[in-house]
């Protein structure tokens, strides 16, 4: 045996796919991500685009059928394809989250001050906050009306759109903030969208007719014309603030993806895509998109919720009367795929180099997750991973193992424990990302195109 073989380094997914076949697939796949990005900036537009490409490829909601699919809430869904064997024998299952980390409108978001209309706004999931300063933002939401109507909203992410900002104090006058720690330097209540400055017409007549904030109804007004809704809608709505403007490629080779929402629509994409590339599986596919993830999969839509066990029973019923639940959970093999931390360059310090994710090569494994001794985690058992190291190196498929950070210096998880309770095989994997959780993340189009051929091996075997 030589040295080569004893000794192990993970392979750069560039040099595995080298030939200009396979760099014209990966230039094409990464133009149709670009576009996703661009266009799913919620939760809810990510069901839409799911929505869309399902039906077109003849999904159906009757589980009587062999391809079918649910929404619940139009936030999650449960996709699955009968395979050649019973259900009773597993299944493979990709799961991940479509939510991302935000700014969302608080219900009673308006007022006005020194003459500005400004929004109120409450962050969802794990955000550093100075980095939603001076931004473009666009506004996304759905309104509920007391009638009952639906409305839509977006505005910022056409050309023609006004977009939104919070403001940031400006150097000369910072000094005291510069001394403060992070997270008192930059305070959640301060997170104010700006909306405008331009008063409403002033009326004619005496002074108790004119507006008391004549700024926010202005604001208003332009609402009322555009969506016509009025404040008190605010109420029953989710009004989200997200960067505005689309996706980008980054470096002058154009290698990286720039763009919001990577973690986890990286993953989304990738495992539709896989999805609907292997059609004639051995054993059933499922594939779940889940939301709340990024607040402890909590909720109705949440990896917590038991839509998940919901949609297995009734598939069992239509597909296998009579075959115990429990035992076709359990039969199950899953990747929980999310996202893990690239190792950054300029902040190595917090990274153990040999088990830390790298831009280029590949999806990366997380043997667990958790923070401080595993806490919280997913163990994977290896005798799966030794499963998966099979199929992957078999596909020539570079893949590599990762952690997320030193041991003490901080964790993370993800969904994988909710799918774990069910008795089923299941590790964390997807696409390694710098600027995690930031307005923009970077991620390598080498590393989405392995990562959809990996997914792809895992649903077909």
């Amino acid at each position: 045996m030589s040295k080569q073989q004893l000794e192990y380094e993970p392979r750069s997914a560039w040099e595995a796919y080298a030939s200009d076949e396979h760099r014209a697939a990966m230039d094409a796949m990464a133009i149709d991500y670009v576009r996703f990005l661009s266009e799913c900036k919620t939760e809810r537009l990510v069901m839409d685009y799911v929505r869309e490409r399902i039906e077109a490829a003849g999904f159906v909601e009757d589980f009587a059928g062999p391809q079918v699919f649910r929404f619940n809430r139009n936030k999650t869904c449960f996709l699955a394809r009968k395979g050649k064997r019973p259900l009773s024998e597993g299944y493979r299952l990709v799961g991940a989250h479509a939510d991302c980390p935000r700014l969302d409108l608080k219900q009673r978001p308006l007022y006005e001050d020194l003459d500005i209309c400004l929004a109120k706004t409450h962050y969802y999931g794990g955000i550093r906050k100075y980095q939603w300063l001076t931004i473009p933002l666009a506004l996304h939401g759905t309104v509920v009306k007391r009638s009952g109507e639906t409305v839509t909203v977006c505005i910022g992410e056409s050309q023609s759109d006004p977009v939104f900002t919070i403001t940031d104090l400006l150097p000369h006058l910072a000094y005291k903030e510069v001394t403060k720690k992070v997270e008192e330097a930059f305070e959640a209540e301060k997170l104010n969208l700006v909306l405008g400055q331009s008063p409403v017409a002033a009326p004619s007549g005496n002074d108790e007719d004119k507006v008391k904030e004549p700024v926010k109804r202005k604001v208003l007004e332009l609402l009322n014309a555009r969506y016509g809704i009025e404040e008190a809608d605010f109420l029953s709505a989710e009004m989200q603030a997200v960067p505005a403007g689309p996706a980008r490629f980054v470096g002058l080779d154009e290698s990286l993806i720039g763009g919001y929402g990577q973690d986890d629509r990286s993953s989304v994409f990738c495992a539709l895509e896989a999805f609907l590339a292997e059609p004639e599986p051995e054993y059933c596919q499922v594939v779940l998109f889940w939301d709340k993830e990024e607040i402890g999969s909590e909720g109705a839509t949440g990896a917590k919720s038991y839509f998940f066990e919901y949609c297995m029973e009734e598939l069992v019923d239509a597909w296998e009367p009579g075959a115990r639940l429990s035992r076709v959970l359990m039969n199950g093999s899953a990747l929980s795929a999310d996202v893990s931390a690239a190792m950054d360059p300029d902040y190595k310090d917090v990274y153990e180099p040999l088990n830390a994710a790298r831009l280029g090569y590949g999806p990366c494994f997380n043997k667990f997750t958790g923070h401080r001794g595993k806490v919280g985690a997913n163990d994977a058992h290896p005798d799966f991973i030794g499963w998966l190291r099979a199929i992957f190196d078999g596909a020539g498929v570079p893949w590599h193992m990762s952690e997320l950070g030193k041991v003490d210096a901080g964790g993370g998880g993800t969904v994988a424990k909710f799918l774990a309770v069910y008795g089923m095989d299941v590790i964390d994997v997807g696409v390694p990302v710098l600027s995690m959780h930031s307005p923009f993340e970077l991620s390598a189009k080498a590393d989405i195109y392995a990562c959809v051929l990996a997914f792809r091996e895992f649903l077909k075997r």
